[in-house]
């Protein structure tokens, strides 16, 4: 690789690796103590430097997302195992089976959202997902279909996960730590959008209403697709008349059934006041 014009007058850190590699093979070269530290892997993966693998993970995502000019994100959370129309009949429940048409509403929203943000030059609306298959593959396929980009937020799991094919190369993320995930899924988030889905779907619909709730997080459009799933999974009247949430935080989010209603809400949205 040719080397960049320096724009300071001291030797930069890859300068340094290209000259270790060119140093006498000795006994004193070869030992781990005498690695560049930010070269010696060994030395990274240690339990102490946890901190820094931890800032290491919310900066790298943060600076390329800054030098693409992404300024705000429309989130998507789903479920991974809900298949897309055309393969419904490879579900491993009836209940999944039915379910497929939400990932068609998801494609389409996301493709209106994409259409949107395309007027930005790709800097506003930009759809983001957890990068995986499912509903997170629809969001992904829905901006891919309109020309624009999108974001993948994939996690390394016990079990093998790959980015679905349409997220955006330059886009598609991995991370060891769920915390440092789910912070870059809110961070620019201008509209969040959920779908029927598992634990990992019910994780991210909770830690995001926490959060407006406790005024943690400003309020954004906040979307749940499917009202008679969402109406069965969690009976939100009996949280309310209970008192272990106030009445007023069952406005914190709106229930819709098609692209169509999403957008719309999302058009028709007014900050509340003193929210």
């Amino acid at each position: 690789m040719k080397d960049e014009p320096r724009t300071h007058p001291f030797r930069d850190s890859i300068e340094d690796i290209a000259a270790a590699k060119r140093i006498p093979d000795t006994p004193q070269t070869r030992a781990p103590a005498y690695r560049l530290a930010f070269a010696d892997r060994d030395f990274l993966l240690r339990d102490e430097l946890r901190p820094v693998r931890l800032q290491l993970e919310l900066l790298k995502p943060q600076l390329i997302m800054d030098e693409r000019g992404i300024e705000s994100t429309v989130v998507m959370f789903g479920g991974a195992r809900i298949p897309a129309p055309e393969h419904r009949d490879q579900a491993r429940t009836q209940t999944l089976a039915d379910l497929s048409h939400y990932y068609e509403e998801a494609r389409r929203f996301a493709q209106q959202m994409t259409e949107r943000s395309l007027g930005t030059y790709g800097r506003e609306w930009v759809i983001a997902t957890g990068g995986g298959p499912g509903v997170m593959e629809a969001g992904n396929r829905g901006a891919h279909e309109a020309g624009g980009q999108s974001i993948g937020l994939n996690i390394v799991l016990p079990h093998e996960q790959a980015p679905n094919s349409y997220v955006t190369p330059d886009l598609s993320f991995n991370f060891h730590y769920f915390a440092i995930r789910k912070m870059h899924f809110l961070m620019r988030a201008k509209a969040i959008v959920v779908f029927p889905g598992g634990f990992g779907t019910m994780d991210e619909l909770f830690e995001s209403l926490t959060l407006i709730q406790t005024g943690r997080m400003k309020r954004i459009p906040f979307l749940l697709f499917g009202r008679d799933w969402w109406e069965k999974v969690v009976n939100w009247g009996h949280l309310a008349e209970a008192g272990v949430i106030s009445p007023e935080d069952l406005s914190l989010f709106a229930m819709v059934e098609t692209a169509e209603e999403a957008v719309a809400v999302i058009d028709g949205w007014e900050q509340p006041a003193g929210a």
